[in-house]
């Protein structure tokens, strides 16, 4: 962590100090979050420790830091910037900093009857989450993503190329604005592998993009898939081919906002480097954000999708479809903000491998209170709801169905310079 921790300090300094030298307008924003939680799940370590917990904290109660994340920006002019975001998670037995995104901007100016072009080239997360809409792709509503978002801040991140067209409505009179955007990317090449293998999970972990992902043990590891690495690298690539991200977005003033994507790394099959594989991972997805009355605001999304990985001989080893939706209903007045959250998630397994099951369903459940101590700073509460089936417990004497809890207070303050 120490050599990680120096890296991203100097990379944050070195830009920093070469925008003051550059006469370049810099700006630095950031969170620290720490809180206590407290977790039951029989005796279950958290699935980032190579277990099957499903939280992101291990059975027990602990302190730790939920985030400390940077987010630099440094502005060239009117239209060119570039950012640099950097975050640190910290708990016992975890603790991490790095990396997350990376990227140089160009955001035009809108022509007069209000078409604007912007792109983005780096690493970035793919327009995915309505969620994780705060600094360092935090969420502001609380102190955990859905196990949607969760994945996605897991395994998902675009090393390529952004397009996007925007038709803004203001410069017609209208109150509706739409855009559409590709992304053309790489180093995404073994994403699905931990969906499959640890399944769906809620947490406020992203992956860091030096980061490596403890696989789970289960039998097939010293069999069909004895070569697989004992560590996961999510942002890899192994085929030197291009995915494709394509969304289209609608927003109806301030009440309405609506997103349809697809997502397809095309992915090569039966490559296997180092242990890692090629997964070919695809999937749709959508979201909507509705404010229904002045303090009332539902937020939803979907995706279904399949991921499948296979060996050098052309067997498809792994074979999963999997899809997941929840709803997010929020309250919000004067210093107060509640909200409730209702999820489904699923893994159906398609192949017949002996010792790795990955199939699973789950609900689950998430209420969360915040408060308002000042424009800066929030107390958090957060009570979590996990009740999952999943076949692979087995291997490790666990209970195949398994009901997780977890409790959590928080302190956030949000910084700016």
């Amino acid at each position: 962590m120490r050599k990680s921790l120096i890296k991203s300090l100097l990379a944050i300094s070195l830009l920093y100090t070469s925008s003051q030298l550059l006469a370049v307008d810099a700006n630095i924003k950031g969170l620290i979050d720490l809180r206590a939680y407290h977790v039951t799940s029989d005796d279950s370590n958290s699935y980032l420790t190579g277990d099957y917990g499903k939280f992101r904290f291990d059975d027990g109660s602990g302190i730790a830091l939920g985030q400390l994340g940077v987010h630099l920006n440094l502005e060239f002019n009117s239209t060119w910037s570039a950012t640099l975001v950097a975050s640190a998670f910290a708990n016992k037995g975890n603790s991490v900093i790095g990396i997350t995104e990376g990227f140089v901007s160009y955001k035009g100016l809108p022509s007069s009857n209000g078409w604007r072009i912007k792109s983005k080239l780096g690493v970035f997360y793919p327009t995915i989450s309505f969620e994780n809409v705060a600094t360092a792709w935090s969420t502001p509503y609380t102190l955990t993503s859905s196990s949607l978002n969760n994945w996605v801040g897991e395994e998902l991140r675009n090393t390529g190329i952004n397009l996007s067209l925007e038709k803004l409505g203001k410069f017609s009179g209208s109150k509706h604005n739409f855009s559409g955007d590709i992304s053309l990317f790489k180093n995404n090449d073994p994403a699905g592998a931990m969906l499959a293998w640890h399944g769906w999970t809620i947490g406020s972990r992203q992956t860091l993009l030096h980061e490596k992902l403890i696989v789970q043990d289960f039998p097939a590891r010293q069999q069909k898939l004895a070569a697989q690495a004992a560590e996961s690298d999510p942002f890899l690539e192994l085929d030197d081919r291009f995915g494709l991200h394509v969304s289209a977005n609608w927003k109806y003033a301030n009440k309405l906002k609506f997103n349809l994507g697809y997502y397809d790394n095309f992915a090569k099959e039966g490559i296997v480097e180092n242990g890692q594989y090629t997964w070919t991972t695809e999937f749709i997805h959508s979201a909507l954000k509705y404010r229904f009355a002045k303090e009332w605001e539902v937020i939803a999304q979907y995706m279904k999708g399949n991921t499948y990985m296979t060996s050098p001989y052309q067997e498809k080893v792994v074979d999963n479809d999997f899809d997941n939706a929840f709803l997010m209903l929020r309250h919000f007045w004067s210093n107060h903000h509640i909200a409730a959250r209702f999820e489904h998630f699923n893994v159906d397994d398609l192949d017949n491998i002996w010792g790795d099951n990955n199939n699973e369903q789950g609900n689950a459940f998430s209420l969360a209170y915040r408060y308002k101590l000042s424009k800066q700073s929030f107390i958090l509460t957060e009570y979590n709801y996990i009740d999952s089936t999943r076949p692979s417990r087995w291997y490790v004497n666990q209970a195949v169905d398994k009901k997780e809890s977890q409790y959590q207070i928080g302190y956030r303050y949000y910084f700016k310079h």
